[in-house]
């Protein structure tokens, strides 16, 4: 990417975002366009591809903090664009001065030299410059899975449009048969100096925009770029007992890295639909069995659900709405070999209507435990309350 590219392009407007949004704000408009815009939700809509590589590129910036950090430097000294005044109209065409991508230090050396030997990755090297390897940018996707391929764990297929290696000339840039060649106007170190009045400017070699190399065949795919934008298929293995928005990392599957440094890694962030029935609290599984008033005061025997299967649980009698009843082992599978359990909640249910006979054995039932206090607590407090 050129210098003009960092300072013309706003990524934050592409994104939607403001400039002194946080890092958390950048990445939810990120992951927020990402799924309204990936190539899966649109096929064939060309526009929305076209827009998705725009917001990729866009984070692959202001995502990064060390690059959001050079863009904003780069675009507070550079605000008005590559082309315009110096020192508030003095005529310096920055343009001209930074080529392609741009390299200016005043007097001894310094200064904005430094803040574009950074922002494009160059290390000063006596009185010139050379091409650095750079670690490729971190990437993340969304993926959803169901509620027991979560807890069960499941290997799914990713699509993912993002900067990979050029197939055809392997990132060299050239055209396959071919190589390129040492920069003669710059003797491969990318820089050229010249003077201008009182200045003394050190400028990316227009022949190889600073790269030190020229490249007389460019590969066809990538235009001599050696990286262009694909799709590709990745098949993932998602642990089982992953829980909804975790993070799950991917080693070196991110972008590609230049000049021979290692690839980005990529993130895949999960989100888990909830289930009818069953919930979760971390490694245990939860359900709630609706159960009678009789079931509870006589004691019942009741056959409940699990992810695999059915158990019968033993209710003793008297026992109180709310109670939690464990099942071990029928809960979530722990990494070191061992299960969460299946809580049971016991909630009463009362029935909305009530037929003649169940109206008179609740009245008879009522009448014979009159003398019963189901809120000891409760009422002395409130004999307490009238005495006083």
């Amino acid at each position: 990417m050129s210098a003009r590219d960092w300072i013309d392009k706003d990524f934050y407007r592409e994104l939607g975002v403001s400039s002194d949004a946080s890092d958390a704000e950048v990445k939810k408009a990120y992951r927020k366009l990402a799924r309204e815009l990936h190539p899966d939700a649109n096929p064939g809509n060309a526009d929305a591809e076209a827009r998705f590589k725009s917001v990729s590129e866009a984070y692959g910036v202001v995502g990064d903090p060390e690059k959001r950090k050079q863009y904003d430097e780069a675009r507070s000294m550079f605000g008005g664009g590559l082309r315009g005044g110096f020192g508030g109209g003095s005529g310096f065409d920055f343009g001209d001065a930074f080529g392609q991508q741009g390299g200016f230090t005043g007097g001894s050396g310094g200064g904005l030299g430094d803040l574009f030997g950074n922002l494009f990755n160059r290390a000063k090297s006596g009185g010139g410059t050379t091409a650095r390897p750079r670690r490729g940018a971190d990437v993340e996707t969304d993926v959803r899975l169901d509620f027991v391929e979560a807890v069960r764990g499941a290997t799914v297929p990713l699509r993912l449009s993002s900067p990979s290696t050029c197939d055809t000339c392997h990132g060299s840039g050239a055209r396959p048969g071919s190589s390129p060649k040492t920069c003669v106007t710059c003797g491969g170190v990318g820089l050229v100096s010249r003077s201008q009045g009182a200045f003394a400017f050190s400028e990316p070699c227009r022949d190889c925009r600073g790269t030190g190399r020229i490249i007389d065949d460019p590969c066809p795919d990538c235009a001599g770029e050696g990286v262009n934008t694909k799709t590709r298929t990745l098949t993932v293995r998602i642990p089982a007992g992953v829980e909804d928005e975790q993070r799950i990392r991917l080693a070196g599957q991110g972008e590609p890295g230049r000049s021979g440094a290692p690839a980005g890694d990529l993130y895949v962030r999960v989100h888990v639909t909830p289930h009818p029935v069953f919930g979760r609290s971390g490694n245990d599984l939860t359900l709630k069995v609706p159960v009678s008033y009789t079931e509870l005061a006589l004691g019942t025997t009741l056959t409940v659900p699990t992810l695999d299967g059915v158990v019968s649980l033993n209710v003793a009698p008297g026992t109180a709405s709310g109670r939690v009843l464990r099942v071990r082992g029928k809960g979530v599978q722990r990494r070191d070999g061992q299960s969460g359990h299946l809580l049971v909640t016991l909630q009463v249910t009362v029935p909305a209507d009530l037929d003649d006979d169940a109206r008179t054995a609740l009245e008879a039932y009522a009448k014979a435990t009159a003398t019963h206090d189901p809120r000891p607590e409760l009422t002395a407090l409130v004999q307490k309350a009238r005495q006083s």
